[in-house]
């Protein structure tokens, strides 16, 4: 590639791709009022000019396109999302989700008739996070309910990656019998098995799903629904660059046969899962497992992810005040000090990011005590970044010193507010109404902070949509549609940034996306509305009319007007 020149590029240089709009948002140090045109050179951005100076960059070969009235933006940039299981889950799955099924009865009369499409003998439904929250019942289907649908069928309700209620024959299949006897760790936390006053199980079962021989795809429909997965949930909602949490070595290979083939148009930085895809001497000598020919700037292992404690809907997020509920204590920790600063020092010798997944405050303070004796530990790599850090904040003053003492990036996940926001205080105690995603002050003090989807088992529809991101951090309503914590609000402009630079920030990568800058990759978007213009009520409603990755069209949604060659350019 060759290097691009500023935006007051000398004359003589020609440009691959000129696209002009009414407004162009770079998100970068400067904006340009009016309208002004993206200058693509070698798949950068060579510079962003007022639209009548972009002749002076047009050639023979020049392609030029005119976007009208609509709106030029970097693409968003997801650091933090579970693409593979998403997908997968999309494919294999019965959609039982609240609201549109709203009760246990919508659930099990949806589950009824998916039972001739069982797989291998089994029927998994997929519900959201806090499931029990959202149907009129206000409780989880039980394994009574489930046994009503089929007793034959292994039937299972997965609501969220920590949470997952069995019918009698799928605890059969899994082998959780009365004198069943959990492992101490299951790689997303510590299991748990319900049980009944007379011991049974119950059905409910926590930290498990890595340990239920759950029906698979093989290898060719697993391809396909990963690259549908992510043109479907990601690259016809505006995002080019995820941050990618592995699942297994035979995704990672799908992804790096579809990115070769053509298939696979965004930027994948993965980060591998530990123990849960490799373990961490395999992760940290990735090259000899993971061979991947893709182009790097398409897919690369960038870092490693790993867990520190549970979910708060399985109560498994370690804090430092006991749940509500006395039996659940204060959650369950899945790392030692030790086993964290063994993962800096590795992580940093390999030139790899460390991601930790830390949910509750006690959790992020053990992190950042093992972090802090180990910072200075040798090696080049981004800033460990922990996972979940923001949005639950009990102690802001003792957890943002933590942070900074330890020198970490939080990064927490804003569609949460709609998520399960309004259901934490039921699970842990009131202090928390007041104290979760305090973004306002955060970003006040300092803190660059990120937008990503965390989309996994049990997400909302919505999940993977910037712009429902970027309005629930500017409105904070949840699930219900109360407002949580309005002085907490932050602007359109600064909810951009988040889902812009500073998810590349988080990812240690802001140098090359996130902005449209001379020398940025020119991964942009066309939008069919200035977001800086509308009522914040319309956010999501905003429509991605055509997506760019390095300057070249890889998704133009349907119904939207083509971009039109113009006879000028002013």
């Amino acid at each position: 590639m060759s290097a691009a020149p500023s935006a007051t590029a000398p004359d003589g240089l020609v440009a691959d791709l000129v696209v002009r709009a009414a407004t162009v948002l770079t998100m970068g140090s400067t904006e340009l009022e009016g309208p002004a045109a993206v200058i693509v050179r070698d798949g950068l951005v060579a510079g962003v000019v007022p639209a009548a100076e972009a002749t002076r960059y047009i050639g023979p070969a020049t392609r030029v396109l005119d976007a009208g009235e609509r709106t030029i933006m970097p693409g968003f940039v997801d650091p933090h999302a579970h693409v593979e299981v998403a997908s997968r889950v999309a494919s294999e799955t019965v959609d039982c989700r609240a609201p549109g099924r709203a009760s246990i009865d919508d659930v099990c009369d949806t589950l009824r008739e998916a039972l001739p499409d069982a797989r291998d003998g089994w029927i998994v439904g997929q519900a959201n996070l806090f499931f029990d929250q959202k149907l009129r019942e206000r409780r989880l289907p039980s394994r009574e309910d489930l046994d009503r649908v089929s007793r034959n069928t292994a039937i299972a309700i997965r609501a969220g990656g920590h949470l997952t209620v069995l019918n009698s024959k799928a605890l059969e299949l899994a082998g959780i019998t009365r004198d069943h006897e959990v492992v101490d760790h299951s790689i997303t936390g510590k299991p748990t098995v319900h049980r009944s006053d007379d011991g049974e199980p119950t059905g409910v079962v926590a930290e498990m799903d890595n340990l239920v021989p759950w029906p698979t795809l093989d290898e060719g429909e697993r391809a396909a629904a990963m690259t549908r997965g992510i043109a479907d949930l990601f690259t016809s909602r505006g995002v080019t660059t995820i941050g990618e949490i592995s699942e297994t070595v035979t995704g990672l290979h799908a992804y790096d046969d579809a990115v070769r083939s053509g298939r696979l148009n965004s930027r994948i930085l993965v980060y591998l899962w530990t123990p849960g895809t490799v373990s961490l001497d395999q992760a940290c000598a990735h090259e000899e497992l993971l061979p991947l020919e893709a182009s790097p700037d398409r897919l690369r292992v960038h870092g490693v992810k790993m867990f520190a404690d549970g979910g708060y809907s399985a109560r498994k997020a370690a804090l430092i005040e006991p749940y509500l509920d006395r039996a659940y204590g204060r959650g369950e920790l899945a790392l030692t000090q030790p086993q964290v600063a063994t993962a800096l020092r590795r992580t940093r010798e390999a030139g790899l990011q460390l991601a930790i997944h830390a949910n509750g405050d006690r959790a992020q303070l053990e992190v950042c005590e093992a972090l802090i004796a180990v910072r200075d530990a040798p090696g080049r790599a981004p800033r460990t970044r922990v996972e979940h850090a923001g949005n639950l904040m009990p102690d802001y003053h003792q957890l943002t010193s933590a942070w900074a003492a330890a020198d970490i990036i939080p990064v927490p996940q804003p569609v949460f507010i709609h998520n399960f926001s309004e259901f934490i205080p039921g699970y842990v105690g009131d202090y928390a109404t007041e104290r979760q995603f305090p973004f306002r002050r955060l970003i006040d003090d300092g803190w660059a902070l990120s937008g990503s989807s965390d989309v996994w088992v049990g997400s909302e529809s919505c999940q993977t949509e910037p712009f429902f991101s970027i309005r629930t951090c500017v409105q904070r309503r949840t699930f219900h549609g109360h407002e949580l914590s309005p002085e907490q609000a932050i602007s359109i402009a600064e909810a951009l940034w988040m889902h812009t630079v500073g998810g590349a920030t988080a990812l240690g990568v802001q140098d090359t996306r996130g902005s449209l800058e001379a020398g940025r990759y020119a991964d942009f978007l066309i939008l069919d509305a200035n977001p800086m213009h509308v009522h914040p009520d319309d956010l999501d409603r905003i429509q991605v009319d055509e997506v760019f990755v390095a300057g070249q069209s890889v998704h133009a949604r349907r119904s939207a007007p083509p971009l039109t060659t113009p006879h000028h350019l002013a």
